[in-house]
């Protein structure tokens, strides 16, 4: 009996040693993180919006001040009433003490007078911020074509004049309207998403002014005025260009190009003239992905080929090339020729009913490609779907390690594709077929396995396209 008190007690003892521990390690880790410097945790909060930084005043009287430390500010209106919320962003910039701001971002989609916009701009600017993203719509509405068409805000002449400005974001109803002479003496990435230009040659006038520009990414629509614009930037090394038209009449513009240091390149949209003056030698990357409506096609009878092709002609540098071509009157006619596209080690490209012979195409003007992934953007095998592969053995190239289908399903072309990468792939180590839900992994693979491969090494999987299993 002794004994049994005796074990009862030290059990007791030992539970209590543990609560005990348990608790100081539980004070401890709170401990070690309140006793952290107030720069590195000012550093975790700027990954938070000011919202919830500000909330961290409740833990303790540690945190209170540090989100007046903090080096970035984010405002959405959306959270709050509009009168409401211009008085918490008034009361957050009057307590905020950080001598300098990394990171300034304004969303608002409710009316507002612009002179509170401006005065929490100039703010930022006064703060020598870095990072400027702002979002505006006053109006807080599109129309049924997501098109804003509600009052504009015009932004304040001051930040022409920054010195520290580094990245600059302009979206939504923004009107851009540069003075004829200023310098963003620190702006390397530049992108303007669907705001509007003063006047024509507002976007060249800007650039102009950007004379270490790195980064450069414009998202236009057809109610931004502008036809015809340059970009001439020798420091320029990547570049995306979208093009979005909701609009029945066809949309007609010009870009020229003056871009000898490109590295990445990305187009999507509709496809008007654009003109390369340099030639591509730095090109790494480069995607296009052609989209339009059916009205222009039908209507005005507008055929892409050529304009495709022209502008994959000036990219044929590039060692990364992904191809999403769009219906077949954008890829019907033109052609690649001349172009060798020697650096070529990679190509995406998406396969419509009339498309295969660009595939064809690309593959005989590629004769270092390693990876060749392509992806079916159809699935009616009562469409068009003409390929006439080459006689002559050699024509791919025999560096093809990899190949990869997404969307086979077995129809009579997709077959004789895949038996023609098998018996000219002789470096082929790895080919992967995606296929829908209805067809059968066994029968595909049993059809595959039957064709006669150079490389005896090329490993076959077969899987479910992700889609099909949803």
């Amino acid at each position: 009996m002794a004994n049994s008190d005796s074990d009862t007690q030290s059990e007791s003892k030992r539970r209590r040693l543990e609560r005990s521990l348990h608790k100081d390690t539980v004070v401890d880790s709170s401990d070690r993180i309140s006793n952290l410097p107030d720069s590195l945790l000012c550093h975790i909060l700027s990954f938070l919006p000011t919202k919830e930084a500000v909330a961290t005043t409740i833990l303790s009287n540690r945190w209170k001040p540090l989100w007046t430390l903090v080096p970035t500010l984010d405002f959405e209106d959306r959270c709050c009433k509009p009168i409401s919320f211009t008085y918490i962003v008034y009361r957050v910039l009057a307590l905020h003490i950080a001598p300098s701001l990394r990171s300034f971002r304004l969303t608002w989609y409710s009316p507002c007078s612009s002179f509170h916009l401006d005065t929490w701009i100039h703010v930022a600017l006064a703060r020598n911020v870095q990072q400027l993203h702002l979002e505006i719509y006053l109006d807080g509405r599109q129309d049924d074509s997501h098109v804003y068409g509600g009052k504009l805000f015009w932004l304040p002449s001051g930040i022409f004049t920054c010195k520290t400005v580094v990245v600059l974001e302009l979206s939504g109803g923004i009107v851009l309207n540069p003075p004829p002479s200023f310098q963003f003496a620190s702006l390397k990435i530049l992108r303007l998403s669907k705001i509007r230009y003063g006047s024509t040659n507002n976007i060249s006038t800007l650039l102009s002014g950007c004379p270490v520009l790195e980064d450069l990414s414009v998202v236009r629509e057809c109610k931004d005025n502008v036809i015809s614009f340059e970009i001439n930037v020798h420091t320029l090394k990547r570049l995306h260009i979208e093009f979005k038209s909701y609009k029945p009449e066809r949309p007609d513009y010009n870009i020229e190009i003056h871009t000898p240091a490109l590295e990445y390149f990305r187009f999507s949209g509709h496809l008007s003239n654009i003109v390369f003056h340099e030639k591509l030698a730095h090109l790494i990357e480069a995607r296009v992905d052609i989209y339009a409506l059916e009205d222009w096609t039908r209507v005005y009878e507008i055929y892409y080929g050529d304009r495709i092709f022209k502008l994959l002609r000036a990219l044929n540098n590039a060692k990364f090339l992904s191809l999403f071509p769009g219906d077949k009157e954008c890829i019907a006619f033109g052609s690649i020729y001349p172009s060798m596209f020697q650096n070529l080690v990679r190509l995406n490209f998406k396969v419509t009913p009339s498309n295969w012979h660009v595939l064809l195409a690309l593959l005989l003007v590629a004769p270092n490609l390693e990876v060749l992934v392509v992806n079916k953007d159809y699935d009616n095998e009562n469409q068009l779907c003409w390929m006439e592969l080459p006689d002559a053995p050699g024509c791919l190239s025999s560096g093809l390690t990899t190949f990869n289908f997404d969307g086979f399903e077995n129809l009579e072309h997709e077959v004789k594709f895949i038996k023609y990468i098998l018996k000219e792939a002789r470096a082929l180590n790895t080919m992967t077929i995606k296929i829908p839900a209805k067809l059968s992994k066994e029968d595909v693979f049993e059809t595959l396995s039957m064709f006669p491969g150079l490389s005896t090494t090329c490993l076959i999987t077969t899987s479910f396209e992700d889609n099909s299993l949803e």
